[in-house]
Parts: structure tokens; C-alpha cells; sequence
């Protein structure tokens, strides 16, 4: 056994096999060990590049939302030739990312070799990255997400950031990479990184915001991403509580907070709670397809919906449970209300969700 990495806090363990990862994390509670799965296998049947963009977009349809995952419907005419859109982007609320999956296809070489490599196509997808964005400011696209809605799209609309993804069979240890100033947040990940992320908080809008936060740190080996996400997840959990305009609430409300960033993995409590919001998110974008909103308001509701923290989406669905739980003991003359509200910092914006015993024309005109 060896250690990649050490800190007061956090260490990662490895043994003989490169898939074999395990963080151990330091609490007050004793050693917690969260281990780092291998990122997804890349399909079959497909060569190495395009499997490597195919199990990243993958991961993040499957744990995040397939509505936020976005490709071209079309190509953007430049001079004679055809301009690509980038691999894939990411959109959620007013936040993008450009991401560039980037695959080693070959036997890798000798570690300063291979460094050098990935120095190389990191600086080059960050140029492509850069690319994407003045284009869409120049020429907005229509952008097709993985659901099959259809999305116009003009960077000026959004805050972007660079994503740079490599599918490496064995990255040297200690490797940095850097790359121009591209006017920009950027940041490079690792296929496996990238997954952690999906993996354990399971939000688009929560991985697009841990982007922007980590792109503002100091840049990490590549790899050794969770271990940035546990530092800062860690600071987050002895933040104290911000204040908030209680006037808002109404009388009888009861507070609750919670860290920014889950030191447990999104579901990990043994129970379906944090599925009840899944389920929630995917009634809502089959509805929304079964009845189109017009223009652009069906990724404005979903977007709005994912804002949900995901540390306080296993409480309301703990809550929502509990509601069903309430149906059998409500009279059928009787009806039931509960609700919970999530308001935003600035006190302009809330997130409500409401549930009664039973449904019928009344209720259905009370909501």
C-alpha cells in the first residue's frame, strides 16, 4: 500500500491496481473511507476518442439531468469550412461549461513524455473551449439536449467556464497542468474526477457550481480532485449559519441549514429520500414534454427546481415521504397540508414545494 497523497485531513490509499482508490477522510468521529470508483467503462463497439466522450456525457446525464446535457443540432459555418461546438456543454440557470474530452488512444510513453502530452491537448482544449464561447457570442445555436428539447443558445446569456477532461490509462503522479489565460474560468479533471463529482452529488447545478469555485483555487494534480472537493466540503461544514430575513418566512416557520457541499455521498443514507427528488426532477421534464411551456420556460423551471442544495434534498425527501405516510390516517372528509421553502440569499427568489392528502378540483385550485 501506498500513499498518492497526504494532509492532515485526507489521504488517498492505492494498491497494486490503478482502479483500486480509496480517500481516507479524518473526522471527529474517527477515519471515514470513501472509495473512488474507476470512471465509467467507455461503450463498445465505438473507437477510444468518441468512447471517452460518450462515458463522461454518460455520467453526467445519468447523475446529474439528461435536460442539462447539450450538444450541436447544427454546425456553425466559418469561412469555407464547418466550426464544432465543442464536445459537449453543460447548462443550467444563468451557469455553462465547455467541455473538452480529450483521450489517450495509444500506449502511453514515459511519464516526462506523457506529461508533456497532456500539457499539449490541455492547452489546446482550452483554446477550442475558449473557441466554442466567442462563437455562440458571434453566432447563437440551437442546442439539442440529451431529452431531444431544443435550446437556443447565446454565450452572452451565460457564465461559462472550461472544462478540459482527460481519459488517461495511468496519469503520472504530480502532474499540473496550466495553460494560457483564456479569458475565462478553466479547469482540468480527470474521467474519474469527473464522475466523483456527478457521483456524489448527483445536481448539474451543484457540479456547474463546484466548477466555477474549484477553477478559482489553485490548480490541483490531476486526479486528486476529491481531495480538493473534502477540503472544501469540510470548510463549508464549519461555516456558521448565514443570516436570513426571518420576516419572509411568516410565523411558525422553522430553519434549517446546511453545508454547501455534502461530505456524504448524495443517497448515502440508506434510504429513497434523496430518490424522491430524482423522481420529482423527471416528472417534471416528462410533463413539461407531454405540454411544451412556450419559448425557453421549460429549462427555466427545471433549472429553478435543481437549484434544490444538495444537502437538503434527502431532508425534503424525507419530508415528502413522510406526506404519503400521512395519506391513510387523514379522514376522506379532512385535508392535509404541508409545505417546505427554500428562499435564496438575496430574499427574492423561493423554491416552494406542497403536498396534500388527497387530490381533487379544490386542491388542484389551491395550489
Amino acid at each position: 500500500m501506498t500513499d498518492s497523497a497526504s494532509s492532515q485531513l485526507w489521504r488517498y490509499v492505492r494498491d497494486d491496481s490503478p482502479d483500486s482508490l480509496t480517500l481516507i477522510v479524518q473526522t471527529p468521529n474517527g477515519a471515514y473511507m470513501r472509495r473512488i470508483p474507476p470512471a465509467l467503462p467507455r461503450p463498445s463497439g465505438v473507437d477510444h476518442g468518441t468512447g471517452a466522450e460518450a462515458a463522461a456525457h454518460t455520467a453526467a446525464a445519468a447523475w446529474g439531468m439528461p435536460d442539462f446535457v447539450f450538444q450541436q443540432a447544427d454546425h456553425a459555418t466559418k469561412g469555407s469550412g464547418r466550426r464544432e461546438l465543442g464536445d459537449r456543454i453543460l447548462l443550467a440557470g444563468g451557469r455553462g461549461a465547455v467541455v473538452q474530452v480529450k483521450a489517450r488512444t495509444i500506449e502511453p510513453k514515459p511519464d516526462i513524455q506523457e506529461t508533456s502530452w497532456i500539457q499539449k491537448v490541455a492547452a489546446k482544449a482550452m483554446k477550442q473551449a475558449k473557441g466554442t464561447v466567442r462563437q455562440l457570442r458571434i453566432l447563437p445555436s440551437d442546442m439539442v439536449n440529451e431529452r431531444g428539447w431544443t435550446l437556443r443558445v447565446d454565450s452572452a446569456a451565460y457564465e461559462w467556464v472550461a472544462v478540459f477532461l482527460l481519459d488517461h490509462p495511468h496519469v503520472p503522479e504530480n502532474t499540473v497542468v496550466s495553460w494560457e489565460p483564456i479569458g475565462m474560468p478553466a479547469i482540468a479533471l480527470t474521467r474519474r474526477d469527473w464522475d466523483f463529482l456527478f457521483d456524489q452529488m448527483r445536481s448539474t447545478t451543484a457540479v456547474l457550481d463546484y466548477l466555477f469555485r474549484a477553477a478559482a483555487e489553485p490548480v490541483v494534480p490531476l486526479g486528486e480532485e476529491p481531495v480538493r472537493f473534502y477540503e472544501l466540503a469540510a470548510a463549508d461544514a464549519a461555516m456558521p449559519p448565514k443570516e436570513i430575513d426571518t420576516e419572509l418566512l411568516g410565523p411558525g416557520s422553522m430553519l434549517y441549514s446546511a453545508p454547501q457541499l455534502p461530505q456524504a455521498p448524495a443517497g448515502s443514507d440508506g434510504t429513497h429520500a434523496h430518490l424522491m427528488i430524482r423522481i420529482m426532477l423527471e416528472d417534471v421534464a416528462t410533463s413539461l414534454m407531454r405540454e411544451p411551456v412556450p419559448g425557453d420556460g421549460w429549462f427555466a423551471v427545471l433549472s429553478d427546481f435543481d437549484r434544490l442544495p444538495v444537502s437538503a434534498r434527502a431532508e425534503w425527501g424525507h419530508l415528502l415521504l413522510d406526506m404519503l405516510r400521512d395519506v391513510p390516517d387523514v379522514p376522506a372528509d379532512h385535508l392535509k397540508w404541508r409545505f417546505r421553502r427554500l428562499v435564496e440569499e438575496d430574499g427574492t427568489r423561493q423554491l416552494i414545494v406542497g403536498a396534500a392528502t388527497r387530490f381533487d378540483p379544490s386542491v388542484q385550485a389551491a395550489f
